[in-house]
C-alpha cells in the first residue's frame, strides 16, 4: 500500500489510525526517516537531498502537518516570517495583491509566511520598517516606492537585517533590489508617441521624492531632445495625485493654448482620469491626442483599447523579491543581487 492512500484513508503503515494533529513523528512514521531528518527536510537543510526534502514536504501537505512556530522560535530565533511593508498608494492598480501573489509563489515549498505591514500615514517609512526590526517580526523585510537615499536602506544595513528593496537607490553601497525599468518604459512610451505624430508631449510625473521620478524623466528627456519635438512637464499634479484633481488638471489645461497631443502616463488610474479630461473637453482619443500608459492589470487593454500599453509585471517582480530575499536570510554574507525587469512592450518599435 503506497503512502497516499494510506494518507488517503488515514492510517499510519502500521494500520493504525491517525489522530489528532499531525507532528513530526507522523511524517517520520510515514516515510520512515528519523525525526531529525524530517526536521532538517521540512527547513530545506542543504544537508538533505532535493528528493526527500520534495517528499517529505508533499507528505506533510497532504496530512495538514502545520509547524509549532512558537516552538521553532524558541528553537532557532528565527519567526519563519517575511513582511512586506506596504505603501497606501492607490495610483498602481492591483499593485498589493499582484506583488503579494508572486511573493507568496517564491514562498509556497519552504517554511516561511508572508505577512503585510500596512504603512499608516501616521507612521514614516523609517518608523515602520524600525518597528518590524525592534519588535523581531520577521526575518527579513520587503517594502516599495524608494528614495535615492532611503532612510530605511542605511538602517537596515546598519543593523545587518536582510532585506530586498523594491525600486532602486543611489547608495554607492550595493544592496539587493528588484527594479523595474522606468528609463527605458518613458524613452519608449514617448518615442512611440512621436512615431504617431504627435508635436507636444507630457508625462504624469511620479512625486519628486521617488527614485523612478528620476528614471522616468531621463527617458522623456532624451526621447524628447532626440525628436527636437516640443514638451512641457507639469507640477501641478503628480502620479499619487487623486483622480479627481488629475482629471480636473488636463480638463482646464485642454482648455487652454498649445493642449499636449501626447501623453506618457505610468499608471492606469492617471490614464483613466486623462480621458475623461479630454472626452469632457471634446477631444477623441487616437484623433485628437493619444496617450502610452503603463499597465499592471490588463485595465486599460479591455477599457481603453486605444490607449498603447507597456507592460509591467508585478507577479513576476514579487517572486523575484521572495527568491531574493530568502538567499539573504540563508547566506547574508553574500554578494548582494540586483534585477532590473524590462519592460513589456505592446505596440510596434520601430
Amino acid at each position: 500500500m503506497t503512502e497516499s492512500s494510506q494518507l488517503q484513508r488515514g492510517e499510519n503503515p502500521d494500520g493504525a489510525q491517525k489522530r489528532g494533529k499531525p507532528t513530526l513523528r507522523t511524517i517520520a512514521t510515514l516515510t520512515g526517516l528519523a525525526v531529525t531528518t524530517v526536521s532538517r527536510a521540512l527547513s530545506d537543510a542543504p544537508q538533505i537531498s532535493v528528493e526527500t526534502r520534495e517528499r517529505v514536504h508533499r507528505i506533510a501537505r497532504e496530512i495538514g502537518y502545520l509547524p509549532d512556530r512558537a516552538a521553532q522560535r524558541l528553537k532557532t530565533g528565527r519567526t519563519n516570517v517575511i513582511s512586506i511593508l506596504l505603501d497606501p498608494h492607490q495610483e498602481v492598480v492591483g499593485f498589493g495583491t499582484a506583488i503579494m501573489y508572486g511573493i507568496a509563489k517564491a514562498l509556497k515549498e519552504t517554511s516561511y509566511h508572508l505577512v503585510v505591514a500596512p504603512n499608516f500615514l501616521s507612521t514614516t517609512d523609517l518608523e515602520a520598517a524600525e518597528y518590524i526590526v525592534r519588535n523581531n517580526f520577521a526575518d527579513g523585510l520587503i517594502f516599495t516606492r524608494t528614495e535615492p537615499f532611503d532612510a530605511r536602506v542605511r538602517m537596515l544595513q546598519e543593523v545587518g537585517f536582510p532585506f530586498v528593496s523594491h525600486g532602486r537607490t543611489e547608495f554607492s553601497t550595493p544592496h539587493a533590489y528588484v527594479d523595474y525599468d522606468n528609463y527605458a518604459f518613458a524613452y519608449e512610451a514617448t518615442r512611440r508617441l512621436i512615431a504617431k505624430g504627435r508635436k507636444r508631449v507630457t508625462v504624469v510625473m511620479p512625486p519628486k521624492r521617488l527614485t523612478f521620478s528620476q528614471h522616468i524623466l531621463h527617458g522623456f528627456m532624451t526621447a524628447v531632445r532626440e525628436a527636437g519635438v516640443a514638451y512641457e512637464i507639469s507640477e501641478a499634479v503628480t502620479l499619487d495625485s487623486p483622480a479627481n484633481e488629475i482629471r480636473d488638471f488636463f480638463r482646464a489645461r485642454a482648455a487652454a493654448p498649445d493642449v499636449p497631443d501626447g501623453f506618457v502616463c505610468p499608471g492606469e488610474v492617471s490614464a483613466l482620469a486623462l480621458v475623461t479630461a479630454m472626452s469632457d473637453a471634446g477631444r477623441v482619443l487616437a484623433e485628437d491626442y493619444d496617450i502610452v500608459a503603463k499597465e499592471t492589470s490588463h485595465l486599460l487593454t479591455h477599457l481603453q483599447p486605444k490607449i498603447e500599453t507597456i507592460y509591467e509585471d508585478l507577479v513576476e517582480a514579487g517572486e523575484h523579491l521572495g527568491q531574493m530575499l530568502l538567499q539573504r536570510i540563508s547566506n547574508p554574507a553574500a554578494e548582494s543581487q540586483s534585477l532590473l525587469l524590462p519592460p513589456q512592450i505592446n505596440f510596434p518599435v520601430a
